[in-house]
């Protein structure tokens, strides 16, 4: 029979908000060192800069807007994404939208989503 062997390697993300919500957590985490709580943490298969890296790379080739990334730091900071059905939220919603779908495709090309 053959044994299963555990994967211990750097954990992949689900999707592009798991990417935006785990990266602006992981900045605020390490502008407020005092605020950290050891342990519980997991590899993830980028760092901090690879994420920024991209982010900045799709901003700077048009890919981007200033409007996308106002939405991506507004409810970045709110810890949730736009809902469309919520009439506020509705034309942030497709900008967060197209967003993610932009910073996906990218991600899944560099191998960081399953």
């Amino acid at each position: 029979m053959k044994e299963i062997q555990p994967n211990y390697g750097p954990e992949k993300f689900q999707n592009a908000e798991q990417i935006w919500f785990w990266f602006l957590y992981s900045k605020s985490v390490r502008n407020d060192i005092g605020l950290h709580k050891p342990g519980g943490t997991t590899r993830k298969i980028c760092e901090l800069v690879d994420v920024e890296t991209l982010i900045t790379k799709l901003y700077l080739c048009g890919k981007l807007t200033d409007a996308q990334l106002a939405v991506m730091k507004e409810f970045g900071d709110r810890h949730h994404a736009p809902h469309q059905y919520v009439w506020r939220e509705n034309h942030a919603a497709a900008l967060w939208n197209t967003a993610m779908d932009i910073i996906e495709t990218a991600a899944r090309e560099r191998g960081w989503i399953e």
